[in-house]
Parts: C-alpha cells; structure tokens; sequence
C-alpha cells in the first residue's frame, strides 16, 4: 500500500465533481430524450451515427466501436430498433460472419424528430453554462482523455474526421 498514489484533498474534489458532473449531466439527457422521443441515449446514439455514415450503413463491428458499446449490447439494441422498422441488418457478402447495419428512412424520420429536444438540452445543460474559454478546455481535456481510455481509433469516435 505503500506505492499508492492517493489524491490530494485538491485532486479529490475535482475527481468527485468530475462523477457528478458526468452523471447528473448524462442523467438528465437521457430523462429528456426518453420523455420528449421515447428513445433511450444509446439507441439515440445508434442512430445518430448511422445518420452520419456513407449510405447510412456501417458493420455492425465498427457502429460498436463508434457508439462505445459491445457487441454483444449493440447487437441487443440493434435487434429492439429492427423491430421498430428503425434500422435494418444484412449480412456482409464478403465475410459470412460479419454484418451491417443501415438507418431506414423510418429511423432517419424517428432521429430527425428526436433531435431538435436532444440538442436543446444539451446546449442549455452543457454548452450555455460555459464560456467559450471552458467549452476548449472541455474539448482538449476530453480529446486526451478518450485518447488515453479509447479502445478504437480516434476517429472512428468522432463523426467530423
């Protein structure tokens, strides 16, 4: 126990307001997309990058990796959004094993009507109680924190690369 590099009282708060910062903030999105769209974050999220996607359509394998969830839980949500005729699965004729999912024109109908609120609250919950001075450093400490923590590429996480 001698080796641990316990923080500081300084480190401690910032670490604690971090927590509750993140989850309050997540918590409360959620809550408004699964009462504004009956949507919850992830599948939201399953949506949102599929809109951003060539034709609509990425391998189930690399929507995992951009959304940052496992297969075996996108493969769960992907099935629930198939059966609200929100997406579509197919398999890859190139590799028996692989799969892909593509956005409907239902599911692109259902994100679009979804969006308006989502994006709302995120600027009056994130961006507006933040100077433009704290939304980059915001950035920059979250760029090298999923730099750091990412399992996937960078850009496979961002959508504007």
């Amino acid at each position: 126990m001698d080796n641990i590099r316990w923080l500081n009282a300084d480190e401690q708060r910032t670490w604690r307001s971090f927590l509750a910062a993140g989850r309050l903030l997540f918590d409360r999105l959620d809550r408004q997309l699964q009462h504004d769209a009956g949507l919850p974050h992830a599948y939201y999220e399953i949506l949102v990058r599929l809109s951003e996607a060539p034709g609509r359509t990425l391998r189930m394998s690399q929507l995992a990796s951009s959304s940052l969830s496992s297969r075996s839980r996108l493969s769960h949500s992907v099935a629930r959004l198939e059966e609200s005729g929100w997406v579509r699965r197919r398999a890859c004729p190139t590799d028996r094993r692989g799969a892909y999912a593509e956005l409907t024109e239902e599911g692109m109908a259902r994100l679009e009507s979804a969006a308006s609120g989502h994006v709302e609250a995120v600027r009056t919950h994130l961006f507006d109680q933040l100077t433009v001075e704290q939304q980059a450093a915001l950035r920059e400490i979250s760029d090298a924190l999923v730099a750091h923590l990412a399992d996937a590429p960078i850009w496979l996480l961002d959508g504007d690369r």
